[in-house]
């Protein structure tokens, strides 16, 4: 580990530098001294460098069981409606955000994350390592837009300062400095073309150069797009920025985080405890399009019958976990652990996808739809495009005609039998609708897009936030005061942690959110109209 000298930061969840794996005490915090077993910043050395920006890639996306289980399983995948919980114990998919969740979100990114990544800015900033920085300041935007969309006003600029109260940024000055940085990066690799940084520790691309621009080209069009209900000018100007930097166009640049037996898929390692089973939004655009995704996304139900999705929010009375289980759909043995069970051998062991080509093509799509130059081509061509690069993956293997039939499908969502006699989700084809008008292509595209990311979750769901889309369901029941069975989370709230070891800082960090701690209060970019989202269906 590197030394700290204010442990009690770590408590105020200000960071700690440290060097691949934490276990910080809150106490004792006069203790200077560097006990043997630990790595000062003197004696690192390229590999030890590399480790650390190995492990903040893969904790930013909570590759751990619990943290992830409290991000994605609780929270995420819910509220994007990929999945619903059918554990008893567990009630956030009615709407609910629950303290010791918070705690682990907060604490796996303060106590794991920020404090590598902060160690290898300054490391290599220090140390002329020019590359090796730029590739840091992009994943620090790749991890700390996560963050802030999960919340709004997070600590930012002050992490790291060496203070136990510890400010917190306003989630817009966070967006421009994400721009900022971007620039910056950027400028540098594109200075050092056909280089190479960090090797096989990075855990994304092994340190191509080429390959990062596009990503980070790719990242700043997500971002644009992120913005564009609150500042158009500046997403349209972001926008055009990143295509003419050049962005990712095919599945051989995908951006994604290599596992292996020893460091899987978080997915992977929760999947075991079966708490969730597939949505019923999943089930009726999946099966009612005939979509080639479905096998891989969705197991058959254990005592067959196909497959079968359920409708979120359950009440714990409602949970009975043995029919639940047996009667609705796991998720694909893409995702289960490396081992047999009862729902037959697992599969590979998945990457963990950060942004993809399919991503980025419904992102030009968008953009067209909203007359920004994406690079010449229509919403209704780069829509077209998004589909093929995603069902033409290797995870997927969909055949060129099987696309083909796809792209030009006008069967509509299916509704579902269930006790609550579920109707179709939505009434879209595949087949883009030119002549729809802009919110019914936008639904096209973004619901496209939705089942694209899966299983990325907390992406999803901030894409919901941010469009309305998916229309989703209606959950069956809300114990969430603030929020209707037709509403949506808009934001997480800040962890009991927080308010008791940074009390001063948090409260003026409600006073940039504008508005209590609530999970029904919007961030920043969330600016869309209220009249301009759809109901979720009932």
């Amino acid at each position: 580990m590197i030394r700290n000298e204010i442990k009690k930061q770590i408590c105020a969840a200000a960071g700690m530098f440290i060097l691949i794996i934490l276990s910080v005490a809150c106490e004792d915090f006069n203790e200077l001294n560097t006990p043997p077993d630990e790595i000062v910043a003197e004696n690192v050395d390229g590999s030890l460098l590399g480790q650390a920006f190995a492990f903040a890639q893969m904790s930013s996306f909570f590759g751990e069981g619990n943290n992830y289980q409290a991000a994605y399983s609780h929270y995420g995948n819910a509220y994007s409606q990929y999945k619903a919980t059918i554990h008893p114990n567990f009630d956030m998919d009615q709407l609910e955000v629950a303290n010791r969740h918070m705690i682990l979100i907060n604490n796996n990114y303060y106590e794991n994350t920020a404090p590598q990544l902060q160690f290898v800015e300054n490391y290599s900033a220090e140390n002329g390592l020019p590359v090796v920085n730029a590739m840091a300041k992009i994943w620090r935007v790749v991890a700390y837009h996560r963050m802030t969309d999960l919340y709004g006003p997070v600590i930012y600029s002050q992490f790291g300062n060496g203070e136990t109260s510890v400010a917190y940024d306003a989630q817009e000055d966070i967006y421009m400095d994400f721009f900022q940085t971007l620039d910056e990066a950027i400028a540098v690799l594109e200075q050092n073309r056909g280089g190479n940084a960090f090797g096989s520790h990075d855990q994304m691309y092994a340190g191509n150069v080429d390959q990062w621009i596009l990503f980070a080209n790719s990242l700043r069009l997500r971002l644009a797009t992120r913005v564009v209900y609150v500042e158009p000018e500046l997403a349209e100007q972001e926008a055009e920025k990143a295509i003419a930097g050049g962005i990712i166009t095919g599945n051989s640049d995908n951006a994604e985080l290599v596992t292996t037996i020893n460091s899987e898929n978080p997915l992977s390692s929760i999947t075991y405890h079966d708490e969730f089973r597939m949505s019923a939004t999943l089930h009726s655009v999946l099966v009612g399009w005939n979509d080639p995704r479905l096998p891989v996304y969705l197991a058959e139900v254990w005592n067959g019958g196909g497959y079968k999705g359920l409708r979120n929010g359950l009440p714990a009375d409602q949970k009975d976990r043995t029919f639940l289980t047996n009667n609705y759909s796991a998720v694909g043995n893409r995702w289960r652990p490396l081992f047999s069970g009862p729902w037959g051998e697992g599969g590979v062991n998945a990457p963990v996808e950060v942004l993809l080509a399919a991503e980025v093509y419904f992102l030009r799509a968008e953009g067209a739809l909203r007359g920004w130059d994406m690079g010449g081509g229509t919403a209704e061509e780069y829509y077209n495009e998004g589909i093929r690069m995603s069902l033409s993956q290797d995870r997927i293997g969909a055949s060129a005609a099987e696309i083909e039939d796809y792209i030009t499908g006008t069967d509509l969502p299916v509704g579902i039998d269930d006790p609550w006699g579920t109707p179709p989700m939505t009434d879209i084809p595949v087949l883009y609708q030119p002549g729809a008008g802009f919110e019914k292509q936008l639904e096209q595209i973004i619901t496209q897009k939705w089942l694209a990311l899966f299983p990325e979750g907390i992406e999803a769901w901030t894409e919901r936030r941010r469009t309305g889309y998916p229309v989703g369901y209606a959950v069956i029941n809300s114990i969430n005061p603030n929020i209707p069975v037709t509403g949506l989370v808009r934001r997480q709230k800040y962890s009991s942690e927080e308010y008791s070891n940074n009390a001063v800082a948090v409260e003026a960090a409600l006073d940039l959110l504008g508005g209590p701690d609530g999970d029904h209060i919007r961030v920043w970019w969330d600016k869309k109209p209220l009249g301009d989202y759809p109901t979720p269906t009932q």
